[in-house]
């Protein structure tokens, strides 16, 4: 059997993206036959060498399956549970496959998300050079003016770096619509906070070209191949309205 990078085979055993694999090496959880390997180059291949992670033994390549989900609130992104707290992969509970989130969504935001196995899938949505649109629908205390508007279109400082949306716009009185591309931890609440709105409700709705639809809040489907195709194939206009 052909060797692959350590990272790699387990990106693709559905352990999780190559990303968070390298992190799990580094940290110096993986051993490949009862060594800790701490470079992610290292080669191996599933025949001769026993690899485990946190000491649990890694199975070989799983099918790759690929879900959308309507996340609920009260869920965080991990696939560690912390105390008793919910995990987004309870609601995938009974699946046989080694399941993770693509990207987060944090545990008071609701709506699209990626679930999968397939390492190298999700390290091709969320890298950043993928440029792919996310759109989410904001729920605020306050009426939507254009002033509020403009603050919003200015973005803020989010990790040390500026974000500016893709795009903004009222949906109705106290609700707006916001595309971004940027990916970082509570980028739309930040922005929002930045323009002195206050978040009631924060839903995604759009991933590229993947849409939420009308899957019901905790349900889950198969992404079909067309859907797939897209996410990277980026064909979605930026901005658009879903």
């Amino acid at each position: 059997m052909e060797k692959k990078r350590l990272s790699k085979a387990l990106a693709a055993a559905g352990i999780a993206s190559r990303r968070a694999c390298e992190e799990l090496i580094f940290e110096g959880r993986v051993k490949v036959n009862g060594q800790v390997v701490i470079v992610p180059q290292t080669l191996v291949d599933w025949e001769s060498d026993r690899i485990t992670v946190d000491e649990a033994p890694v199975r070989a390549e799983e099918k790759k399956v690929y879900y959308a989900l309507n996340k609920p609130t009260g869920y965080i992104c991990s696939s560690t549970r912390l105390g008793r707290k919910k995990i987004v992969l309870d609601l995938f509970e009974g699946l046989g496959e080694r399941l993770f989130t693509v990207g987060r969504l944090d545990k008071d935001t609701e709506g699209l998300l990626i679930v999968t196995n397939d390492g190298r899938f999700a390290n091709q949505v969320i890298h950043p050079s993928s440029n792919i649109i996310k759109e989410y629908i904001v729920k605020t205390a306050q009426e939507i003016t254009p002033e509020y508007l403009e603050a919003l279109s200015q973005g803020a400082r989010v990790d040390e770096k500026w974000v500016r949306p893709v795009s903004v716009a009222k949906v109705r009185k106290g609700t707006f619509r916001i595309c971004l591309k940027e990916g970082r931890k509570h980028e739309v609440r930040i922005i929002a906070e930045r323009a002195r709105l206050k978040v009631l409700e924060l839903r995604r709705i759009r991933i590229g070209s993947l849409l939420l639809g009308s899957l019901p809040i905790g349900e889950y489907r198969p992404l079909t191949e067309k859907e797939k195709a897209g996410l990277l194939e980026g064909k979605k206009k930026p901005g658009k309205p879903a």
